[in-house]
């Protein structure tokens, strides 16, 4: 099957080719626990176990792919093969390794059939939600209980009412709860709460999104835009937490630039979810995320490219660069022009596409490489190999959708996916 030539990156035809090449490539993830980490070449690597936030994502991933129904002349899975991955992987969370059925709730990895980390994660948890939302939309079989189940466990033991915001980590029996808090894992539960808001009709859901969301927003303005990641107990910012491993995949140090691009975006999300009655200020905050991130971390050294993380003041620390980076920023600069009609917008997300395109973008082997050295060279210091496929497929999807309701949601509204 022969996938249409395309000459442009970022057109139309270059994002759905996009989409239909990475669907294809993720087709070979699953494994009986659920999905598995991808090599460069597409084959899971049965030396890692199965991560609850990779299922998760595959699962979400699979159910969009479902819902956008695009034809299989471009070279992806069939609507039927989408469906039958997103079922698997809602029965997975299910019935699986991964779920807890004596305590309730995920654990955090799986192999062999039996649980590897016995963690349960906010992280991965907000993911639970998300891709049960996208099952519920795409009407997989029993996505409905799996959403009703991840929602009363992340109310229960993640949710904190009185701070509105999340906690982090917790031990197997909900015995201990850790004393970090994190960023990270409240951004994903705003995208988690938000999708789950539209595909449950609750607006509880949003609200609370706007409550993590107002939050972060002020901590981001009190610090020159670049967010605080790291917090005690307390909620008190530790700026220097992990100076020495600043290139942890989740919890680095100093200022993560992706976080500020893929905040921006959800922002404006929140903003055209609640309309009124969301926090002020949201899309101020977003044009500033926005500015700072692209000021500190494009062509920062010297290279093109967006660095990993740079200190308070701006500076890169580790310069690799991610893919995921490269993702939410033309993410977030689709979510500006859609919020502002301002061409630049579009000029920056053509920019970043061509970046993509040359640099990124596996043409020989599919998907994208997930990290760069400094010069753009393939690497895999952080993240070898080419674990799964969600930030670049939303990418590739966001631009044919509003920024509002959630992914799954607009694809169900509008029947898919059409193209002239």
């Amino acid at each position: 099957m022969t996938v249409p030539a395309v000459t442009v990156p970022g057109s139309g035809d270059h994002l759905a080719a996009q989409r239909a090449d990475l669907l294809r490539f993720a087709a070979g993830a699953a494994r009986p626990e659920g999905f598995g980490w991808l090599d460069d070449d597409g084959r899971v690597d049965a030396s890692r176990p199965v991560e609850l936030w990779i299922t998760c994502r595959m699962t979400h991933v699979a159910a969009l792919g479902a819902l956008a129904a695009e034809p299989p002349a471009l070279g992806g899975p069939s609507r039927d093969a989408l469906l039958a991955s997103a079922a698997h992987g809602v029965a997975a969370l299910t019935d699986g390794p991964l779920h807890d059925a004596a305590h309730g709730g995920w654990f955090a990895a799986a192999d062999g059939g039996v649980p590897t980390d016995t963690a349960k994660q906010a992280y991965g948890h907000a993911f639970v939600v998300l891709a049960a939302s996208s099952a519920v939309a795409a009407g997989v079989p029993g996505a409905d209980a799996l959403l009703e189940d991840a929602l009363a466990v992340s109310l229960a033991r993640f949710w904190d009412e009185a701070e509105g915001l999340s906690v982090e980590e917790w031990d197997a029996s909900w015995s201990v709860l850790d004393g970090y808090r994190g960023v990270n894992a409240n951004m994903h539960t705003v995208e988690a709460y938000l999708a789950a808001g539209d595909a449950t009709g609750d607006d509880a859901w949003h609200r609370r999104a706007a409550r993590i969301a107002a939050r972060v927003v002020g901590w981001a303005a009190h610090n020159g835009w670049r967010i605080p990641e790291h917090f005690d107990a307390e909620w008190t910012p530790m700026l220097e937490h992990h100076r020495d491993e600043p290139a942890h995949p989740f919890r680095p140090y100093g200022a993560t630039v992706g976080h500020g691009l893929e905040w921006a975006r959800l922002l404006l999300s929140v903003e055209a979810t609640l309309g009124e009655a969301a926090p002020g200020g949201l899309r101020d905050a977003a044009l500033a995320l926005y500015d700072r991130a692209v000021a500190d971390g494009w062509d920062a050294d010297g290279a093109l490219g967006f660095v990993y993380t740079t200190d308070w003041d701006g500076r890169p620390v580790v310069r690799e660069r991610m893919h995921w980076v490269l993702a939410e920023a033309v993410n977030a600069a689709e979510a500006l022009r859609q919020a502002t009609g301002q061409a630049v917008y579009a000029e920056d997300a053509a920019r970043w596409w061509a970046y993509a395109d040359a640099h990124l973008i596996d043409h020989h082997r599919g998907s994208w490489h997930h990290e760069l050295d400094p010069h753009n060279r393939p690497a895999g210091f952080v993240w070898p190999g080419k674990p799964d496929v969600y930030h670049a497929y939303q990418a590739a999807l966001l631009p044919e959708l509003p920024i509002a309701p959630s992914f799954a949601t607009a694809l169900r509204d509008r029947g898919g996916l059409t193209r002239g």
